[in-house]
């Protein structure tokens, strides 16, 4: 039997991907821990796919090393850690050492020459190592012992593989990176050799020495630039043998743990609890209790006890809390039913189940258009079943009759006294409408109860829910069908592959059902949020999406060809301004053309250090009197609405239903707020003439008209009711123009007396200052100097004392529970609330501000459509909604039902919230929406 490997951690290349990588995570109290989640959670991972080894851990210690005693820009060019990255170091270090893995830390020198002696002593002895990293350098080390392992990329590297990648041997990487540098570490190289110069000079000549003992040579091989290439490395000889130290890894550092000491100890439970308990980390500190409680089992020799011991902390969460050990991997079995015996069987589980999870599996994602290829059940964790209705490979085995299976299924989904969960359920719901099926009885849709739980912290799609909440790696749609141009749909994989897929689906959703309920109901609000406004809303939207909008095709063409006409003269004006023709959508190009030879002020530049041509950029030169970056702002805002709307939304039109059919989303925005895509409704522009135009190419067939009604200034009067100022009460008490009312208040003139630009330059300092504004913005968007916005809103605070008093409420309030909440209990997290950084801590200060207000609105709405497609469903009415773009619904009405509508929509939609103030709703009637609105 062979040797388990010694497996060696770079812990500190792990530290940074985890901080980088993933979204961040912070305790209540403002401790950043995303990348202690996540350097355990690969940590974890690597448990499990070397159960039996020593896995050792090791990280750069703090101060210099001999390198920098080196060469003194040695890394110089790298900034500062950040303070939420700095912050984590000890906590991982604690949690590593107490879950029992072998750590080190060693003092003037890198984990690569630690992990470097360790691989070394182990050769020596012929003991098999694998370096788990996602360093280039390490791949000096590889020999036929020592292996290096990616885990953000599943591969592993051997000496056929360094040779695969690099195109030589491990023994010449040290060569490699001496003669081409090495940007990260600052480490010089010889100037004017890159990768490819670097390999042509070592497979031509050999190692470092070989080439500088054959330099005359040099200029014969096949590689650019070789008849100089030889005077520039003897210009360069001491930099490159410098370079070759420091990019050497030592093998020789004194150690006070050698590789036979190494041992995996038992995790110390009573540390971990406390440091799970600072971090937050509640489902480890649950598998902690649960793996105490459980009776005890034989003994084990001791070294498996110990190595044991980690993989139960490690396990993932058991069906059955009562049994006698936690296993070390999730065990579930899947099914394909092929036969009317077991279908039958699985029909009869679900119609006496409880609650049942489905998934549909179909041939795209588009769910007007995807063909139902199998359905999806599970009823308890642990088990999973897949019914295939249209898999048609080669050779696919005998599947049920699919009209069988769907009229058999029928009576169950329909069903709303059953209760069923899925994963983004208003997919699966519009694809079954499409066979006759109306889905009932969905309860529950796990994508919706992570985003209510916690809308900031993670994706919420089933592989990042399940890897979060299970601790359980799914298999993935790319791992079955491939990637690219090469993808196959659904019905095209094999049934021994899609069966296990799919019915891994419904099983992990009903898991996540499980954990996820069971932390909502500790905490009442979310679980309201969740039942009363996103669960009711979802068949509201999935109807929505199905009937879809009208839209003028012709009208959109002529609007292409006047927009490109258009763009066709700001090109040629461009050009004439500039002297020259160049690609006005190439940023490089472009910032030749302004700062080269136009000699515009450069006011920003690029991460990589050029001159920026950003729109924030060119909207500062064109306010400066510049009049190119003038026509190019107009060009860009052009170009994009043609591209995104007046060429594109004629190709959406689905060609079954003549209409365009937009996806909402319920979990994608942090405040609440619905988002549309294909095509993205919310971005039209409404203040310009060709925005408007794009509107007007929404129309009502012919006997009916478009009715959009928009709530009124809902956020100014959700801050309003927030901040209790009575000067904002009293104005929409009254019915006043609020914006008339603060221009009034801030300038210090009478009601009647206010101009046109000091209402503007007041209604810039309402919405302003719900978006958290500085004095500065505020400056550039009414056009003064920031002396006299901020005199401004000294004013504004001064005339509305509660509006300040909420701001410094709020920013309290955030600070110590980090989050906020809308006036339903809706929650906004706010991992970084109580960052060191100021900028990075002002800015989530302005989103705790501002995301009660944003986000009480998008609830009044919700509920508002909520209510309304009920009350259109019980009136009779030939009407429907058809959008919904920020506060505002747009419905398609017969023309004799307009007033009827009308009058029964205003009060519903008026009724979504009781504030303090008046809820107005206002609405316009058209043959289009631009009319309309």
């Amino acid at each position: 039997m062979s040797q388990a490997p010694l497996v060696l951690v770079d812990g500190s290349s792990y530290l940074y991907r985890a901080f980088h990588a993933l979204p961040p995570l912070m305790t209540s109290a403002g401790l950043p821990t995303g990348a202690v989640k996540g350097v355990l959670n690969m940590l974890r991972s690597l448990c499990k796919q070397y159960p039996d080894s020593v896995i050792t851990v090791i990280f750069d210690a703090k101060g210099p090393t001999f390198r920098d005693e080196l060469f003194a820009e040695y890394k110089a060019q790298r900034p500062s850690m950040p303070d939420d990255l700095r912050v984590q170091i000890e906590p991982l270090h604690q949690c590593v050492q107490a879950l029992g893995f072998p750590f080190l830390c060693v003092e003037g020198v890198e984990a690569d020459d630690v992990i470097g002696t360790l691989a070394r002593s182990s050769t020596l002895a012929e003991r098999p190592v694998v370096i788990s990293t996602g360093d280039k350098d390490m791949a000096q080390l590889v020999n036929g012992h020592v292996t290096l392992v990616n885990t953000m990329y599943n591969t592993t590297m051997d000496s056929a593989g360094v040779v695969e990648k690099f195109g030589i041997g491990p023994e010449l990487i040290i060569d490699y990176l001496a003669l081409m540098g090495d940007k990260s570490d600052n480490i010089p190289g010889v100037p004017g050799v890159g990768e490819k110069t670097a390999l042509g000079l070592l497979v031509g000549l050999g190692d470092m020495d070989a080439i500088y003992n054959s330099i005359d040579q040099v200029a014969t091989l096949p590689i650019r630039g070789a008849k100089t290439l030889g005077q520039k490395l003897l210009d360069n000889r001491d930099m490159a043998y410098l370079s070759r130290e420091l990019a050497t890894i030592k093998l020789d550092v004194e150690l006070d743990l050698n590789i036979d000491e190494m041992q995996m100890q038992p995790p110390q439970d009573d540390i971990l609890l406390e440091l799970y308990e600072r971090l937050q980390f509640k489902s480890w500190q649950d598998e902690i209790r649960r793996r105490s409680a459980t009776p005890a089992v034989a003994p084990k020799p001791k070294a498996q006890a110990a190595r044991s011991a980690v993989d139960d902390l490690f396990a993932e969460p058991t069906i059955d809390t009562e049994v006698a050990a936690v296993e070390p991997e999730y065990q579930a079995a899947f099914h394909t039913l092929l036969t009317e015996d077991a279908f039958v069987d699985w029909l009869q589980r679900l119609s006496t189940a409880t609650l049942f999870a489905f998934d549909t599996e179909t041939t795209s994602v588009d769910a007007q258009q995807a063909r139902l290829v199998g359905i999806s059940f599970a009823v308890a964790e642990g088990e999973g079943a897949y019914v295939p209705i249209a898999h048609d490979y080669m050779g696919v085995p005998q599947q049920l009759d699919q009209d069988y299976v769907l009229a058999a299924l029928r009576p169950l989904l329909e069903d709303p006294a059953i209760a069923k969960v899925c994963q983004n359920g208003k997919y699966d719901i519009n694809v079954l409408a499409r066979y006759g099926i109306n889905v009932q009885g969905v309860r529950f849709d796990t994508m919706l109860e992570s985003y209510v739980l916690n809308s900031t912290v993670t994706r919420h799609n089933m592989d990042d829910l399940a890897l979060r909440y299970l601790n359980r790696s799914t298999i993935r749609f790319e791992d079955v069908a491939g990637k690219g141009a090469k993808q196959l749909t659904f019905n095209q994989i094999s049934l021994d592959v899609a069966g296990p897929y799919a019915a891994e689906d419904a099983e992990i959703t009903l898991c996540l059902h499980n954990r996820l309920i069971k932390e909502l109901q500790d905490i009442p609000p979310l679980r309201e949020v969740l039942d009363n406004i996103e669960m009711p809303l979802m068949p509201v939207l999935a109807r929505i999406e199905r009937y879809g909008a009208l839209v003028d095709a012709h009208l959109l063409g002529v609007q292409s060809l006047e927009l490109a006409a258009k763009l066709t003269e700001l090109e040629r004006q461009t050009f004439e301004i500039a002297g020259e023709e160049f690609n006005l959508a190439s940023p490089k190009q472009l910032g030749v053309v302004l700062y080269e030879k136009l000699g515009l002020p450069v006011l920003s530049k690029t991460a990589k250090g050029q001159p920026s041509t950003a729109e924030a950029v060119l909207s500062e030169l064109a306010e400066q009197g510049h009049e190119l970056p003038v026509l190019l702002m107009e060009y860009r805002s052009l170009s994009k609405l043609k591209s995104t709307y007046t060429d594109r939304l004629p190709e959406q039109i689905n060609p079954l239903t003549g209409r365009i059919h937009t996806s909402y989303h319920q979990a994608v925005t942090a405040t609440g707020r619905l988002s549309s895509s294909d095509p993205n409704l919310q971005n039209i522009p409404i203040r310009t003439a060709e925005g408007r135009r794009i509107r007007q190419a929404f129309v009502a067939p012919k006997g009916y008209k478009l009715l959009a009604a928009d709530y009124s200034q809902i956020e100014l009067r959700i801050m309003a009711h927030l901040a209790q100022d009575p000067g904002l009460l009293d104005a929409f008490r009254h019915d006043r123009d609020v914006h008339k009312a603060t221009a009034s208040e801030v300038f210090g003139v009478p009601l009647d007396e206010v101009t046109n630009d000091q209402r503007r330059s007041a209604k810039a300092i309402n919405f302003g200052l719900i978006y958290g504004m500085s004095a500065h913005g505020l400056a550039k968007q009414i056009g003064c100097d920031r002396g006299q916005a901020k005199m401004y809103m000294d004013r504004y605070f001064a005339r509305y004392p509660g509006v300040l008093d909420y701001m410094e409420r709020t920013r309290t309030q955030a600070s110590e529970q980090g989050y906020v909440e809308t006036l339903f209990g809706r929650r906004l997290y706010l991992p970084e609330i109580n960052a060191k950084n100021a900028a990075i801590r002002k800015g989530a200060e302005r989103t705790a501000i501002n995301a009660p207000m944003q986000g009480s609105a998008a609830d009044i709405i919700k509920r508002a459509m909520i209510t309304v497609d009920q009350w259109l469903a019980d009136s009779g009415l030939d009407a429907r909604v058809i959008l919904q773009v920020h506060d505002e619904l747009v419905l398609e009405v017969r023309e004799d039902q307009v007033d009827e509508l009308r009058a029964g929509l205003l009060p519903l939609m008026s009724a979504g919230a009781t504030l303090d103030v008046p809820l107005i709703v206002e609405a316009g009637v058209g043959d289009n929406w631009d009319q309309a609105h």
